[in-house]
């Protein structure tokens, strides 16, 4: 049997909104009402935190310690090698890779991801390089020994940020399924994920209003039929923009 592991990168610097991770949405962190969405993934074995060693990250350790979740502390820059050590900790084969900026993550489509590489000759299950999904709904997955021969061999800057970025650059050395939203949820210009101060009211707005009902027991179907109700919603954040990897890169 494959062991399964889900590790969040997260830490408290960022460029756009500082300590977004551990922002209010309704009473609890942003990283609590991640964690509450991925323990309801059925596929998993465990979870870990991959945070960095800088200072600025103690809180996160704190707030795992509280969670009585795993964490792992590793370079903040080399993000790639932070990730293959938390996996390393959790004894892991297969990695499924979250950023802690996902809080609106669905269970159901990180157990979708993990059955379907389980069941594929695949080296790789993502729906994050050919957008159907909202952004932020994203769902990798992959073994943890492809992952270390990449973290041995690339020094490639971007490579080392962005940990699965070489997979999507060298189609062909791994065999990528890509994962497609089914039609009531195809909405690759919605964002879900926490990187503006907009981003943040957004999600806040979402739980406010489906909170009461669902608890954290919400996914991409009830967020986007509220959307068709509230359409207004959208326009929170729909001037937030993401950069490619490399283009982010060349701007930092």
């Amino acid at each position: 049997m494959s062991r399964i592991i889900a590790s969040i990168e997260a830490r408290m610097s960022s460029s756009r909104l500082p300590g977004k991770v551990l922002a209010d949405i309704g009473g609890q962190p942003a990283l609590t009402r991640l964690l509450r969405r991925l323990r309801q993934a059925q596929s998993l074995n465990g979870i870990i935190l991959a945070t960095s060693t800088n200072p600025a990250d103690d809180p996160l350790e704190q707030w795992g310690a509280e969670q009585n979740l795993p964490v792992y502390r590793g370079s903040e820059e080399d993000v790639l090698a932070r990730v293959v050590g938390a996996q390393r900790q959790m004894n892991s084969d297969i990695v499924v890779e979250i950023t802690g900026d996902s809080i609106l993550l669905d269970p159901e489509i990180i157990d979708w991801g993990v059955t379907t590489f389980l069941e594929n000759e695949c080296d790789v299950v993502a729906n994050v390089k050919k957008l159907s999904f909202p952004m932020g709904i994203d769902v990798q997955v992959y073994r943890l020994s492809d992952l270390e021969e990449i973290s041995k061999t690339i020094t490639d800057s971007a490579v080392r940020e962005h940990v699965s970025l070489y997979f999507y650059e060298h189609p062909e050395r791994y065999r990528i399924f890509h994962l497609f939203a089914p039609s009531p949820w195809h909405a690759p210009d919605y964002r879900f994920q926490l990187d503006y101060p907009e981003d943040l009211h957004f999600i806040r707005e979402i739980y406010r209003l489906l909170e009461p009902q669902y608890g954290d027991r919400f996914g991409v179907g009830k967020i986007i039929s509220l959307l068709h109700k509230n359409p207004s919603l959208l326009d929170i954040n729909r001037q937030c923009i993401e950069k490619p990897a490399r283009e982010r890169e060349k701007s930092t």
